[in-house]
């Protein structure tokens, strides 16, 4: 698996969001709050599985982020992923009262993605 760069993660713990677009369909994407733990970004949708977001970096695996003028192509871990103990925490230190829906609802936990930079393509 590839690795952010500091550059990048420190990116993503300055700004407050993202916008996420899953595959290749050229649809708008969603802005949505990130966090970093551990060297790894994480978001979460707070409507749960069942919000189209979601089930669209599900079903696709990968996608793009943008953070300010910066775009990464991402692959999208949904299925199986165990978070960090410290992600509750990370989200709430950074979004104070307003993360109460994504740590408290189980809705919401269990639509944890872990966004990875996807490998650079072969020459």
């Amino acid at each position: 698996m590839t690795a952010w760069t500091p550059e990048d993660r420190t990116l993503f713990s300055e700004t407050y969001s993202l916008v996420l677009t899953a595959g290749d369909t050229g649809r708008p994407g969603v802005e949505i709050g990130m966090v970093v733990v551990d060297g790894a970004l994480y978001v979460r949708a707070y409507r749960g599985v069942g919000s189209l977001w979601y089930r669209a970096a599900r079903e696709h695996g990968h996608g793009t982020i943008r953070v300010g003028a910066v775009r990464r192509d991402v692959l999208l871990t949904t299925g199986g992923l165990e978070p960090p103990a410290g992600l509750d925490a990370a989200f709430r230190a950074k979004f104070g009262p307003v993360a109460e829906a994504l740590v408290a609802s189980p809705e919401a936990r269990a639509a944890t993605i872990r966004i990875d930079p996807a490998p650079a393509p072969s020459p």
